[in-house]
């Protein structure tokens, strides 16, 4: 008697699912990304040929900021540029002040960070109404 030993098959891998598991996939990712273009997004700043003279009926906040990033409250140096000392020296003047209005004047060469954080620390403390004090700009000579 002789025994035949079977075929064995070679184990094959069904891909079929696997694809149609990754197909859904990208077809969901798909539909659901939304795509920032961001080199459409264009800024321009405002220019100012004349600044308007705003009568001071009150006494507001004033808030400067020099070139080298320091702040004056008031007229009044800080002693360092730290945003806590910022908010107390506010908090110091919010009495004699009107709620509500404040007034930023910043150096050409401040950083933008520091008017931010003027901004920011004005918008904390509550004042709704903050200006940005501009300058005439000088045209040049023809």
């Amino acid at each position: 008697m002789k025994l035949q030993s079977a075929k064995r098959e070679e184990p094959e891998i069904n891909l079929t699912s696997l694809i149609d598991v990754i197909l859904l996939l990208l077809v969901f990712f798909m539909i659901t990304t939304s795509f920032v273009r961001e080199a459409q997004i264009s800024i321009k700043l405002p220019e100012s040929d004349s600044a308007a003279e705003v009568k001071a009926e009150q006494q507001q906040l004033e808030i400067s900021v020099t070139a080298q990033g320091s702040y004056l409250v008031n007229g009044r140096a800080l002693i360092d540029s730290r945003p806590e000392t910022l908010r107390a020296a506010i908090l110091k003047v919010m009495a004699d002040v009107p709620e509500g209005r404040a007034t930023i004047s910043a150096d050409a060469n401040a950083t933008h960070q520091a008017v931010v954080t003027a901004m920011d620390m004005a918008g904390k403390l509550g004042f709704t109404e903050i200006n940005i004090a501009t300058v005439r700009s000088v045209a040049p000579a023809r």
